[in-house]
């Protein structure tokens, strides 16, 4: 069971995890283990709730297929145990940040002294400038 928050989780069932070969470059005796895992999630049919389906489908990430499925590779660590603890974590941590909800942004105005020291300066600048014109004699 992953908990998402105090009242929605997901089933182990609804996790399909498979161990595969690790990447990199090879040696002796170097990724003969099957020790990275390929975490699969079918977010249409799985049991979250509608906003929580909505909200991560609409993401624009390479890792979520047209069918709605993603696909998570975690290589990280030499271990599979350590590997798929990472794929786990990755995965709440992508649905946490697609159902934050962000503070509506509350637009400012300029104080008062900062509109006055704006137009003092182009006040001066302008003057600086006069009186880089052609000199009267």
């Amino acid at each position: 069971m992953l908990q998402i928050s105090s009242n929605v989780s997901i089933p182990e069932s609804e996790i399909e995890l498979q161990s595969i070969r690790a990447q990199g470059s090879g040696g002796q005796k170097v990724n003969k283990t099957s020790s990275a895992v390929h975490l699969r999630f079918d977010i249409s049919a799985s049991s979250l709730p509608d906003f929580y389906k909505q909200k991560l489908l609409a993401l624009r990430d390479s890792r979520i297929s047209k069918e709605g499925v993603l696909i998570l590779k975690a290589q990280q660590y030499r271990t599979l145990e350590q590997n798929r603890q990472d794929a786990l974590d990755r995965l709440l941590q992508l649905i946490k940040d697609a159902t934050a909800v962000e503070k509506a942004r509350r637009p400012t105005r300029p104080t008062r002294s900062s509109q006055r020291k704006r137009m003092d300066s182009k006040t001066k600048h302008s003057r600086l400038k006069q009186l880089r014109g052609r000199a009267d004699y």
